[in-house]
């Protein structure tokens, strides 16, 4: 038994009914989990641990008075250790309220972009804990960025294995429209601010060619903040970014505060965001065998146009006095990046979520997100509908700005509202910004600001195939 469980029982069992009373009174028909009950299937309890076929490993914590669903946690980009749960608040509060948590560590051989193994060892995962534990009554997916796409995977796969999913800034536009876009910047801060230099920006040998792009990259955009016409470029390869335009600990620009939004922009560039493109470029490489991004045949004029940030980027390059055609003309007629063929292959196969759904799928997502931005659930939502599971899917957002900064009440509400849909077989309106809204507020825990939110278009540019795949 976790310690702190025994004593926070009662106290939770109390805030879960006062909760349920807070919703009843306010009209929403959100569901909380059943009360907890003495585990009739548990055959173990505590902290468990175990080792796959392929070397992965998983960690599994049951609560003594465990109430028969099991969640699967899908850890995000990093280190392939195990994990079961988003925060350690998180798994305080799951465990407190009787859920049984679990996850793997994939395969810990290969890229830390280990989508050739997750979907797979998170399968065996359930296998090894059910073993141990007894049957769950229930089995639900969870999972967070990398391990958003993960969770999507499973979802889409995992009818009779798993009974909903739960998705956190899920990287759910999959790996090459991560890279495309990001190519797009990089290309961008390369070509327009780095002219004359030869800069790498894909097919790396190692971490350290990587961070060397980074490093390179990021100077150039440290440099071009001192002058009007370096603000306007940095914007414009924000705009192929999808970078939000409101950073950590700032107010959030007005809506025609220009220069405001590029400034905040920067912020991010400034905190080292390029860092981790770069060395995630690298990892997914090692995953698909090769470079599975391109830019030639891309249209920049065309790829602005169609960018959220395209008002901001033309009133920075009038006020420059630079010429924004005769940019987006350069960057066009420059485009000569190919895909490696297999690569692109491989990518669609391991990293991508593209997509049908087997079973209920709940994604949650802030609103200004700068590692995996808010505009990929647009991209995600589109395939499902394409699939003709648009049904099963619902999206809802946290107005705040980071990368999976969700508060315990936020992903706590949003697994009840997921198990009201496993429970009834209807999403009646439990998943609308208003009811977790409530549902977060009532747990009393650490705040919540869901909000009414509708995500523009990811600015990608690309089908899901590359015109001109061979490599040069």
């Amino acid at each position: 038994m976790p310690v702190g469980t025994r004593s926070r029982a009662p106290r939770t069992r109390l805030r879960i009914a006062l909760a349920a009373l807070a919703t009843l009174a306010s009209a929403a028909l959100t569901a909380l989990p059943a009360p907890a009950a003495e585990a009739d299937t548990a055959e173990v309890s505590g902290h468990l641990t175990g080792t796959l076929s392929d070397g992965a490993t998983w960690v599994a914590d049951v609560p003594e008075r465990w109430n028969g669903t099991l969640l699967l946690f899908s850890h995000g980009f990093g280190p392939t250790v195990a994990r079961n749960a988003p925060t350690d608040a998180v798994r305080t509060e799951l465990l407190a309220e009787g859920y049984a948590l679990a996850g793997s560590s994939y395969d810990p051989q290969g890229s830390m972009w280990a989508l050739n193994s997750a979907e797979r060892d998170q399968f065996a995962t359930i296998d090894a804990v059910t073993a141990k534990i007894g049957t769950p009554r229930r089995t639900l997916a969870m999972g967070n960025s990398m391990g958003g796409l993960v969770n999507a995977q499973l979802a889409r796969d995992g009818g009779g294995r798993i009974d909903g999913a739960l998705g956190q800034c899920g990287l759910v536009a999959g790996g090459t429209d991560l890279d495309n876009y990001q190519l797009d910047a990089e290309y961008t801060i390369a070509r327009l601010l780095l002219p004359e230099q030869d800069v790498r920006l894909v097919r790396f040998g190692s971490s350290a060619d990587a961070s060397a792009t980074a490093a390179l990259l990021t100077k150039a955009v440290t440099s071009a903040q001192s002058t009007p016409q370096g603000r306007a470029r940095i914007a414009l390869a924000a705009a192929f970014l999808n970078l939000p335009a409101w950073s950590p600990g700032k107010d959030r620009p007005a809506a025609t505060d220009w220069a405001g939004q590029e400034e905040q922009q920067y912020d991010w560039f400034a905190q080292g965001i390029l860092s981790f493109v770069e060395g995630g470029r690298y990892a997914v490489e090692q995953s698909v065998g090769g470079n599975n991004s391109w830019n030639r045949g891309v249209d920049y004029a065309r790829l602005l146009a169609g960018s959220a940030h395209a008002p901001q980027v033309h009133a920075l390059y009038q006020a420059a006095g630079l010429d924004l055609r005769a940019d987006l003309r350069v960057l066009t007629e420059g485009a000569a990046v190919t895909a490696d063929p297999a690569a692109v292959r491989t990518a669609r196969q391991t990293s991508s979520a593209g997509q049908g759904l087997e079973v209920p799928l709940l994604n949650i997502h802030t609103t200004a997100d700068n590692l995996v931005p808010v505009e990929q659930e647009s991209r995600f939502a589109a395939r499902v509908r394409a699939s003709g599971d648009g049904a099963l899917l619902r999206q809802a957002y946290v107005e705040r700005q980071g990368h999976c900064a969700f508060t315990t009440a936020e992903t706590v509400a949003a697994l009840h509202a997921l198990e009201h849909r496993v429970s009834t077989g209807h999403w009646d309106d439990v998943a609308t910004p208003a009811a977790l809204q409530r549902s977060a507020t009532a747990l009393g825990l650490d705040g919540a600001a869901y909000v009414p939110y509708r995500p523009a278009p990811l600015t990608v540019g690309r089908d899901d195939h590359p015109a001109h795949p061979t490599r040069r």
